[in-house]
C-alpha cells in the first residue's frame, strides 16, 4: 500500500476528526447526524494515520508534495 496522503491532507482530516468529536461531546450533533459524522471522523482518523486513502486510487490523486531535484 503506497502512501498517498500529503501532510497537509492529514492535518485537515485530524482537524475535521476533532471537530465532530467536540461537537458531539459538546451535545451540539446526537442521533443519526451523530452516528453519520462519528463514522467518518474514524474513517478521517485511520486514513490520516496511515497515510493512505482508498477512494483516491481509481482517481489517481496524490497529494504528496514531490521533492525537487537541486543538482
Amino acid at each position: 500500500m503506497k502512501k498517498n496522503m500529503g501532510t497537509t491532507n492529514k492535518v485537515i482530516r485530524l482537524l475535521l476528526a476533532i471537530a465532530v468529536a467536540v461537537l458531539y461531546f459538546s451535545n451540539i450533533i446526537s442521533g443519526t447526524v451523530a452516528i453519520v459524522l462519528g463514522i467518518l471522523a474514524i474513517v478521517f482518523l485511520l486514513t490520516a494515520f496511515i497515510g493512505f486513502c482508498p477512494l483516491y486510487l481509481p482517481f489517481g490523486i496524490n497529494t504528496i508534495k514531490k521533492k525537487k531535484n537541486t543538482t
